[in-house]
């Protein structure tokens, strides 16, 4: 039997203390995909399935420090951002993927509660338009997020492929506008690529374990991304795999609120039983 050593990633981005997004959703993901996940956290939250407590915010030199300790160490072929607590963290991380440090960068710019709430400040928002976008190789965001981005307001602000043009054109990223807090009988995820639209389509689940897909699906196409994939296969794969993680846990109940993905399939039938004979 023989061995392969697996592509290193590196998830940029806060911890849940519920287990359902951020560091911990991107470390499930990665080892669902079988890549080798590391971490620098940016932010410690006290938070569960139905809301946050607590944000304690790291400092960006405590952010720096992990990356680097990292990738003086490890061969990342990938690297995802998450929460990004405050632009003194967004520059650093700037700074580092401008020094060629943070290979195929994927940014995921969690700045929008589910409620629609603006999570980060003016000076964050700033800092991801004037510093970090144009460096990402694919960027990440929801309907909310990619509006605030773009600084659109009206109808433009929930249409999804005027949004991914807007964001595309000013960066030169790959963009993906995700659907999943749309409304519809489909979920679409727009997707800007080399100046043309693509629309990825697929059969809205009948679930509210919803909490961490959009970590999911960045960190799934950081994944793609080490393994060699290119850019629009990996967005495909990881629309594939979050539509699959949410299909799985639909019918699980871990928590008050919206609970999380089934990362590793536990809930399909070929998966047999789990520990101690439990069902899975």
């Amino acid at each position: 039997m023989t061995s392969r050593t697996p592509p290193v990633v590196l998830s940029i981005a806060g911890s849940d203390s519920g287990g359902g997004a951020g560091i911990q959703a991107d470390l499930r993901t990665f080892a669902a995909l079988c890549v080798f996940g590391t971490t620098a956290v940016t932010a410690v939250t006290a938070q569960n399935t139905t809301g946050v407590r607590r944000v304690d915010v790291l400092p960006p030199e405590a952010v720096t420090a992990q990356v680097m300790a990292v990738l003086d160490d490890l061969p990342v072929a990938a690297v995802k951002t998450g929460m990004l607590a405050d632009a003194g963290t967004v520059d650093a991380v700037a700074g580092m993927a401008a020094a060629e440090r943070l290979p195929n960068l994927v940014v995921d710019p969690v700045m929008v509660a589910s409620s629609g709430a603006v999570l980060a400040s003016d000076d964050v928002v700033a800092a991801y338009r004037r510093r970090l976008l144009h460096l990402a190789t694919v960027v990440t965001p929801n309907v909310a997020e990619a509006a605030v981005l773009a600084d659109v307001t009206g109808a433009a602000a929930a249409d999804q492929t005027v949004l991914a043009r807007i964001l595309g054109e000013r960066t030169g990223a790959t963009v993906v506008v995700t659907g999943g807090h749309a409304g519809g009988p489909r979920c679409a995820d727009v997707v800007w690529h080399a100046g043309e639209i693509q629309v990825l389509a697929r059969p809205r689940l009948a679930t509210g374990n919803t909490h961490g897909s959009g970590c999911t699906f960045a960190a799934a196409v950081t994944a793609g991304l080490a393994t060699g994939a290119g850019v629009l296969e990996a967005v495909q794969a990881a629309g594939e795999f979050v539509h699959a993680a949410l299909r799985s846990g639909s019918s699980w109940r871990l928590g008050a609120g919206p609970g999380p993905l089934d990362h590793f399939g536990w809930s399909r039938p070929e998966v047999g039983t789990g520990p101690a004979g439990t069902e899975a």
